[in-house]
């Protein structure tokens, strides 16, 4: 971390670099989209533990999906926000790579659990007999633990990988906070053996997670195909349709940010990309899983009635 004989002990984020007009209403925008992102998580949270209908593993599980869009998205939107008011910010080389570490736990974590939340979804309609038995209070516990510890593992693996490398070139990264990509272009030693490894273990988290969610639509789809009635078909498909548009636009922008590679790449293609997984994702996810699923929507009717009731007396 030497650049000119003198040790970088800070990086600048550049953000951006927009007009001063145009970065201040992204400011608003991207404020506004913070404050629904915890607000419809925290309130998905809140809904399943005071509702006793949704007191399932499903429900369980998405809890934890909701805690960590918040925690991911609040290692990013608040450094964001910060960018965009002063134009650039400058962070500490302990603070970037701690930001780095976190959002690595809390995204590699979220790949984890998605899978997680797909093999809930296989037992509960191809062992619809079995599912209590099976997807015990223990049993929750413990696939949740094995997606924290699966983040956990990847994220020191690859924060310790990116951070031993030297930044030499200038301590200026063009982005709006510490990720992968730009911190490859500011290292001056070789990256190829690092970026190996880091890009390895990123490869085996997504494939391993896309494997698990595949395997178990595929005997989800089979397991459809086989009900008769229409209505039966489309019921079964609705407690699965939330997941699959998740599983969708999350997977879909981290294979397009971390499985190609750092060459020919476009750092502006790469922004956008990131603020729609960091920003928009989290924001998005309590909407799909409300307007799309009857029980939630359902609870929710009953909370707000319940607060309607209690205003009025």
């Amino acid at each position: 971390m030497v650049e000119n004989g003198t040790i970088v002990t800070d990086f600048v984020l550049m953000g951006f670099q927009l007009q001063a007009e145009l970065q201040m209403s992204l400011f608003f925008v991207f404020l506004i989209f913070y404050l629904l992102t915890i607000g419809g998580n925290l309130g998905m949270i809140l809904l399943i533990q005071n509702d006793l209908h949704l007191q399932t593993p499903m429900y369980f599980f998405l809890s934890h999906l909701s805690f960590l869009d918040i925690c991911y998205s609040s290692v990013i939107l608040p450094q964001l926000l910060k960018t965009l008011g002063t134009d650039k910010t400058i962070i500490t080389y302990e603070c970037c790579a701690t930001q780095f570490f976190f959002f690595t736990l809390y995204a590699s974590t979220e790949c984890f659990l998605l899978a997680v939340m797909a093999y809930d979804r296989y037992v509960a309609v191809c062992n619809p007999l079995l599912y209590a038995t099976a997807m015990t209070p223990q049993t929750r516990l413990g696939l949740v633990a094995g997606a924290y510890a699966g983040g956990m593992v990847n994220s020191v693996i690859r924060t310790g990988y990116t951070f031993s490398l030297s930044f030499c070139k200038s301590n200026h990264i063009d982005f709006f906070f510490c990720d992968l990509p730009p911190l490859l272009k500011l290292a001056c030693s070789d990256t190829k053996p690092q970026e190996l490894v880091i890009y390895l273990f990123g490869f085996l988290v997504i494939t391993t997670s896309i494997s698990v969610i595949l395997t178990s639509y595929l005997f989800i789809i089979r397991a459809i195909l086989r009900i008769r009635t229409a209505g039966g078909k489309a019921k079964t498909f609705s407690t699965c349709a939330s997941h699959m548009t998740a599983v969708a636009l999350f997977f879909g922008t981290l294979i397009f940010m971390y499985l190609k590679g750092n060459m020919g790449r476009s750092l502006r293609k790469d922004k956008i990309v990131s603020v729609f997984y960091t920003v928009v994702i989290p924001m998005l996810n309590p909407m799909v899983y409300s307007f799309r699923n009857k029980e939630v929507k359902e609870a929710l009717k009953k909370a707000l009635n319940r607060m309607k009731v209690s205003q009025i007396q």
